[in-house]
């Protein structure tokens, strides 16, 4: 697989949530429209990533702090009909990306 492919791919999807769903968790939904639209913001502008949070260079997870909480976000990958992984995430024409962002103690 072409890590490098993956990678742009995961960050033109989380900055502009094109190329595939974007599920907030429980959690997440329950917070204020204003703190899910700050916490969206947070997502698209995250760039903090090291070789601890991000070890396959995929862009593909994130955690951030908002408003004392920890935030995580992963991005998944499935094949066309969400019914199994996808056999290669760098190929967009097989893959369907999901961002699922979550309180931590979500998780």
């Amino acid at each position: 697989m072409n890590t490098e492919k993956i990678k742009l791919l995961n960050e033109m999807f989380r900055k502009t949530f094109v190329g595939g769903q974007v599920m907030l968790t429980t959690g997440t939904r329950a917070k204020s429209e204003e703190e899910q639209a700050e916490i969206l913001h947070k997502v698209r502008l995250f760039n903090e990533f090291t070789k601890a949070n991000d070890p396959y260079g995929e862009h593909d997870y994130g955690r951030f702090t908002h408003n004392g909480e920890n935030i995580m976000f992963k991005i998944d990958y499935y094949n066309k009909t969400y019914d199994s992984i996808s056999d290669d995430p760098s190929n967009p024409d097989i893959t369907n990306r999901v961002m699922t962002i979550m309180c931590a103690d979500e998780y």
